[in-house]
């Protein structure tokens, strides 16, 4: 039989394995929420830690800790935010009560381990306790969702880094294409010429703006709670530790944390998540949208997507657009966790937020994939070419380049010309331009200078 230490709670007591550094609290979460395959965020367990390291710095600078219990909570989170320990953080991410059981986990894993540091056997509370010293001035209401913002804006800003290269790779190919003249479409049809550069410039100027919101997403993420405990009014908290408190998570996280004015407001509402989840789905539209043109563009061989992979079990030599699904796929799932924060926001009911840890999973899962997905997608564009004889494949023999002449033709003289082509078998339409109109004047027209001048001049 293994070891095993006595714990209680409201319920009784239980029997926990000597050696874990999860108490009775954590065991009992791992036997309620048994739902899905998915587990808390890493990044939101080290925010938890982060705050509860702000916390303990407050606390022990008030004299509500000694300093040997300061000292070693305060070590316990430092190793928390550095990566370690984090196998005992286990909870399935969809849990009831609002984050208690992942506020919990913390505070029993950090008082363990200081208890560890400090030569004392695991369990042994009566030197640092999870609620009376690790939660000391603490409610799950103030430092879920405190960690739950400081998680984000660190994601944030993650994913505004990976989108800055994105968006530079597809400005890269703007001016590499800048000088191929390209067959614009709509709806799926011949449109009027325009230039290649210009289509990579629309791809990178969408992510240009999907950088900015994610930088506008911090602004009111950075409004904390901390300090206002259960409901946001700060009671069983003193107010010497409420006002310091939170220039000591601003020293631990780095980031410009400001205490909300109004702090009932910001444990009561969860509305800043589903802002900055949907600045998030914006971004998974845009991604959507370039990756599809990509593989539109990459099957009229436009241009050429890097070959990655092998296409297909039965057909020799196949290659498929894998990596514009992937992102795809990805936008696809990033906008059902949009969906889920913002369901998950609506149902919070008077002073708090019960469905935080389904809102949080969403808004961090969201956030990572298309991090991720925005570093696959730089790489790949890195390695599109454009194939500048298709292109001018495309447009020689496209009927639509005739409005490019329409301000010197009207639309019915260009509408009779097309009408009156013969077909394939005159040559391409280009060349019956040419035949009808001079070659000098179809160069000029359909020049990449014309093309992109915005508008002609009218010489009045």
């Amino acid at each position: 039989m293994s070891a095993v230490r006595k714990e209680h709670d409201l319920l009784g007591e239980r029997d926990v394995p000597a050696h874990e550094y999860c108490g009775i609290h954590t065991l009992r979460a791992r036997e309620n929420f048994r739902l899905s395959r998915l587990v808390m965020a890493p990044e939101l367990v080290m925010a938890i830690a982060m705050v509860k390291k702000a916390c303990c710095e407050a606390n022990g600078e008030l004299g509500f800790l000694t300093a040997e219990q300061a000292g070693a909570v305060s070590r316990a989170c430092d190793e928390i935010i550095a990566g370690d320990l984090l196998g005992h953080f286990t909870l399935d991410a969809l849990q009831g009560g609002a984050g208690t059981s992942a506020n919990m986990n913390v505070n029993e894993v950090v008082a363990n381990r200081a208890l560890e540091l400090l030569g004392k056997a695991k369990g042994d509370y009566a030197h640092v306790h999870p609620l009376d010293h690790v939660n000391l001035h603490q409610s799950t209401n103030d430092v879920y969702p405190t960690a739950l913002r400081i998680a984000s804006i660190l994601a944030l800003r993650a994913l505004a880094e990976k989108a800055a290269q994105l968006q530079g790779e597809l400005q890269t190919k703007e001016k590499e294409f800048a000088g191929i003249v390209y067959l614009g479409r709509t709806e799926l049809q011949d449109a009027v010429p325009m230039t290649l550069g210009a289509q990579f410039s629309s791809f990178a100027d969408a992510v240009g703006r999907d950088r900015w919101r994610t930088f506008k997403c911090e602004e009111r993420l950075r409004v904390v709670n901390i300090g206002g405990t259960a409901i946001g009014t700060g009671c069983a908290a003193p107010r010497s530790y409420i006002f310091l408190v939170i220039e000591k998570l601003r020293a631990v996280t780095g980031l410009g944390l400001t205490r909300g004015e109004n702090a009932v407001d910001q444990t009561a509402n969860a509305d800043a998540f589903v802002e900055a989840a949907g600045m998030i789905a914006a971004h998974a539209v845009n991604l959507q949208k370039i990756s599809n043109d990509l593989r539109l563009m990459h099957h009229r061989r436009d241009i050429s997507l890097p070959p990655v992979q092998a296409g297909s079990s039965i057909m020799p030599g196949k290659v498929n657009p894998v990596m514009c699904e992937a992102a795809m796929s990805a936008a696809i799932r990033v906008k059902s966790d949009c969906a889920a924060v913002v369901e998950a926001a609506s149902l919070g009911t008077l002073q708090i937020n019960e469905f935080l840890p389904l809102l949080g999973h969403s808004l961090l899962e969201a956030t990572g994939i298309l991090t991720a997905a925005d570093a696959m997608l730089a790489a790949h564009a890195r390695g599109i070419t454009a194939n500048a004889d298709v292109c001018r494949r495309h447009v020689d023999n496209s009927t639509s380049i005739v409005a490019a002449f329409l301000p010197e033709l009207g639309y019915e003289k260009a509408e009779r010309l097309v009408l009156e082509y013969p077909g394939r078998a005159a040559g391409t339409f280009r060349e019956y331009l040419e035949g009808k109109l001079g070659a000098e004047a179809v160069d000029r027209a359909l020049s990449p200078q014309n093309l992109m001048a915005l508008g002609y001049r009218d010489n009045r």
